[in-house]
């Protein structure tokens, strides 16, 4: 009889270790608050043994406004067939970004932002996690980008346009690209257009994994394209989301306006040397610790 009171007590501590670890673990707490990150908040690439990722920088929009040590508005001034304008980036108060394309008076305006002076990184995995407009005339893109893109002569090494998605067509498909050598007559350029099924519906995660010798591109956590053209920028370079209105995406006046580019999150993460006693590792040996216990008899 001992004996099995015993085991009783073993088997509800067990459960009651085991129901606290998965209750904290299946909390939604954004990598803000823990610096790490696991399954449970997103798909991230596999990388060696004893490396880690670790958060780097990371905007979720749970704010009432745009943070501003963040991110610059840009605008508001001319782009390509419209206006970038400041009042079309902000956020709709329940965790998400607006990037929105509208018809004002005689012209047409949209919102843009970027990290430049204010987070400029390289290598690590980017991901921007958004739902697309619906709207032809206009389109939305994650992008990397610096000044030094215009140099000339150590290929995209020393700065590389690297757009990470952009949707111009209403069908279900995106584009990723390189550009390096400046956009002029010495421009080079890779890139690769994928059908998805799917896309256009809901919120996708558009990934980079910006390694020192190549680039590897994620929709949803599939990879979709790998490549070393230009042979890898190998310097910091800063973050955009913008939307662009041009006749790649269509007819602008055809579009019923305004339409909405929305952004849930956007997260940087590095590679980082695997630390003893993480809060996985520990997790681990508290169900181990758990599972020996002997009660007294």
């Amino acid at each position: 009889m001992k004996h099995q009171f015993s085991q009783a007590i073993r088997v509800a501590a067990l459960c009651l270790i085991i129901c606290t670890v998965a209750c904290s673990t299946q909390t939604k707490s954004t990598p803000e608050q823990t610096g790490v990150v696991d399954k449970y908040h997103e798909f991230l690439p596999e990388i060696p043994k004893g490396k880690r990722w670790k958060l780097a920088w990371s905007d979720e929009f749970n704010q009432k406004k745009l943070d501003e040590s963040k991110w610059e508005i840009m605008g508001d001034w001319k782009r390509r067939d419209g206006w970038w304008v400041k009042e079309d980036s902000y956020l709709d108060g329940k965790g998400n970004l607006i990037l929105r394309t509208k018809k004002d008076s005689e012209r047409y305006t949209c919102g843009a932002m970027r990290t430049k002076d204010k987070f400029e990184h390289r290598f690590g995995y980017w991901v921007c996690r958004c739902k697309f407009p619906k709207q032809q005339g206009h389109w939305p893109a994650f992008w990397l980008h610096i000044g030094s893109v215009n140099k000339i002569g150590d290929e995209g090494r020393d700065g590389t346009e690297i757009d990470i998605m952009e949707k111009p067509w209403l069908e279900d498909k995106i584009t990723q690209n390189l550009h390096w050598d400046g956009y002029g007559k010495e421009h080079k350029h890779a890139g690769k257009t994928s059908e998805i099924a799917g896309v256009s519906e809901g919120f996708h995660t558009f990934g980079l994994h910006w390694k020192p010798d190549e680039y590897v591109f994620y929709v949803d956590g599939k990879e979709i394209w790998r490549t070393s053209a230009g042979g890898v920028s190998q310097v910091p370079q800063y973050a955009k989301l913008t939307e662009e209105i041009g006749k790649w995406g269509g007819d602008i006046t055809k579009a019923n306006l305004p339409d909405y580019f929305v952004v849930d999150y956007v997260r940087v993460y590095d590679e980082v040397e695997k630390e003893a006693g993480t809060p996985a590792d520990k997790r681990k040996e508290l169900i181990r610790k758990a599972a020996n216990i002997v009660p007294t008899r």
